[in-house]
């Protein structure tokens, strides 16, 4: 099975606001660069779009290592979030719906297909893949700001 290194990050200018997202893929000697842009969306939803963008370059099962500094994000894999999630229909365990369904059950879709191992990074800090999607994702928002 293929090792990928994936690195991701997401951006939001007002939360919400404008939002970027940006992703760099790693296999052996070859890397990839994504990022995109929504007009009107929240750090979080970047933060995970960045995530399934990234996992739907893969053209086939791979055992990925999956970077980010979302929080939100690795620990709903983590900490086993998203089986609460799913055992409740969607219901927080304070009864509140969880947010962005859309995007978990797409996010539970790709990690079906690929061995995904998320790993929180701090971010703005001294990791350079870190680094380079935050620059692809603000990139991306100032990319349409300039438009």
């Amino acid at each position: 099975m293929t090792e990928v290194t994936i690195y991701t990050d997401g951006a939001c200018s007002g939360n919400p606001g404008p939002g970027g997202w940006g992703a760099v893929l790693i296999a052996g000697e070859r890397s990839k660069e994504i990022s995109g842009y929504e007009p009107e969306t929240t750090n979080n939803r970047m933060e995970m779009t960045a995530a399934i963008k990234a996992l739907e370059c893969l053209k086939r099962p791979c055992r990925v290592r999956l970077h980010s500094d979302s929080s939100y994000l690795v620990d709903a894999f983590n900490k086993h979030w998203i089986e609460g999630w799913v055992r409740r229909n969607w219901v927080k365990s304070n009864k509140d719906p969880v947010l962005n369904q859309d995007l978990w059950k797409m996010l539970i879709r790709l990690t079906g297909v690929h061995e995904v191992t998320w790993i929180k990074v701090k971010g703005h800090a001294d990791d350079r893949w870190n680094n380079r999607c935050d620059a692809l994702a603000t990139g991306a928002i100032k990319h349409h700001d300039e438009e």
